[in-house]
């Protein structure tokens, strides 16, 4: 009676995360971008030529082992802090690409959610947890040596029977009520066994009599980091490095070519290179912070760098606006999703004289930002796609009535700039900031200190350390 009592009260269910809730059943390429953001481009290709052996592996039912390697190429060297900062940064927009919403519309209905992987839990837990909502995370645990690195092992044997064995534990007074599952063979092995009902991906589309009037979505993924764009397939990734070579010559002749041409003629050489500008007005300054040297040497028009002190940068802006015209960035950053962060104010404090501009960019293999990475080779990898775009709208200058010489606060004017140009990309207005930004991105608040060019080349040496322990 007890345990009848259990089954119809629990509400709880545990779902497979690869081939569940993910659409793709391959954690592979995964692992492959935890390897090319948390270390290189040397570990990245190594996993990849290996990926022959992993697949022969999987293909004769020797799972675990396929696993462990992937697992072992990808992490061995790594100080846990990396991966869990790719795993904050850069693997959450990759997961929600490949959400089944089928699944988490079923997944969601619970009280109790539970989420199960074969990948190294560090990898799942933040975003099963923040986007998917759920309440455990299962998952196979790093051994990580005296000195801090990762050994690339794992303390399970058998991941599944791990697995279950877990699932088992949580749940010790009631079974879970649903299990959602890959489709296999047999589930006498896994953590579904255990559960009251079972069901395989694909969910079925009659399987709604608990959500029909369920509109919650997963929590977006509104910032993410990393130089990726596609996630990396094998055949993906065997592109990205046949590509890699090419790409930095390209970007070498891009660049060049970009010092020498005068402005004018950007647009119409840079079509020649596989280049696109889309761009209506003239050499005007702008004021910047956080950009790299480099940036600066290769921008087109005069750019002058703030402090993020409030007094000093309104100093600033109002010399360059006693001269002209002035390019003034409110986000304070980018976003490279459809949204807009808040905009800050100071800008209509100074002037009334305000023409909002819109501004977007395409890339194909490399995005051209980073919270995380070294700055100076953003302008590198934007030039390094295959056929880079941007976009740039100049809308018409604000009516008088609409600043703040008409009585309007600068946080009203500020706020009506960001809906116009939301309206004009077809982006969502949001209260976020540049803070909120870099501490999901980088766990810090954004204020960048001044780098020596010393200091920057041991920021990219860094890059190579897992290599030399």
């Amino acid at each position: 009676m007890a345990m009848e009592q259990a089954r119809t009260t629990s509400y709880s269910v545990v779902s497979e995360f690869e081939g569940t809730i993910l659409k793709n059943a391959d954690s592979f390429s995964y692992l492959m971008l935890v390897a090319f953001e948390a270390s290189g481009l040397i570990r990245f290709a190594i996993l990849l030529f290996l990926w022959p052996v992993i697949t022969l592996l999987d293909v004769f039912n020797y799972k675990n082992a396929a696993l462990k390697l992937t697992i072992f190429v990808a992490t061995v060297g790594l100080r846990e802090p990396e991966i869990e900062s790719v795993a904050r940064a850069v693997l959450p927009k990759f997961y929600m690409d490949d959400v089944s919403m089928d699944t988490w519309k079923v997944f969601i209905s619970y009280k109790k959610k539970v989420v199960v992987t074969r990948m190294p839990r560090v990898m799942v837990e933040r975003f099963a947890k923040d986007h998917l909502r759920a309440d455990e995370v299962i998952g196979t645990d790093l051994i990580v040596n005296r000195f801090g690195f990762v050994t690339g092992l794992i303390r399970e044997t058998d991941v599944d029977q791990s697995a279950l064995n877990r699932v088992a534990k949580l749940f010790v007074d009631q079974r879970p009520q649903l299990g959602l599952g890959r489709p296999a063979l047999t589930t006498s092995t896994t953590f579904l066994s255990i559960c009251e009902e079972q069901i395989h991906a694909p969910i079925p589309e009659n399987y709604n009599h608990r959500n029909e009037q369920l509109q919650l979505r997963p929590l977006p993924v509104i910032f993410h980091d990393g130089r990726l764009v596609k996630r990396p397939t094998p055949a993906t990734a065997l592109l990205i490095l046949l590509w890699i070579p090419l790409g930095i010559i390209l970007a070498a002749i891009r660049i060049f070519l970009g010092a020498i041409l005068p402005l004018w003629a950007t647009p119409y050489v840079s079509q020649i290179f596989g280049g696109h500008i889309i761009v209506k007005g003239r050499s005007i300054p702008a004021v910047t912070y956080s950009i790299s040297r480099l940036s600066e040497i290769l921008s087109p028009i005069p750019t002058v760098r703030l402090t993020r002190i409030r007094d000093v940068d309104a100093e600033k802006i109002k010399q360059q606006l006693s001269k002209g015209d002035l390019v003034v960035c409110p986000e304070g950053t980018t976003c490279r999703e459809p949204f807009l962060l808040r905009f800050s104010g100071l800008f209509a404090e100074l002037t009334d004289r305000i023409v909002p501009v819109a501004m977007n960019y395409r890339v194909g293999f490399f995005h051209a930002t980073t919270a995380r990475g070294w700055k100076g080779l953003d302008p590198i990898f934007f030039f390094m796609n295959p056929r880079p775009v941007y976009e740039v709208t100049f809308l018409n200058q604000l009516p008088m009535e609409a600043t703040c010489s008409s009585g309007k606060s600068p946080h009203d004017v500020a706020n009506y700039v960001q809906r116009i140009l939301a309206a004009t990309l077809g982006f969502e207005c949001t209260n976020f900031t540049r803070k909120d930004k870099y501490r999901v991105l980088a766990g810090n608040d954004g204020t960048v200190p001044y780098l020596s060019l010393l200091d920057q080349l041991k920021k990219v040496v860094s890059t190579f350390e897992p290599f030399l322990h």
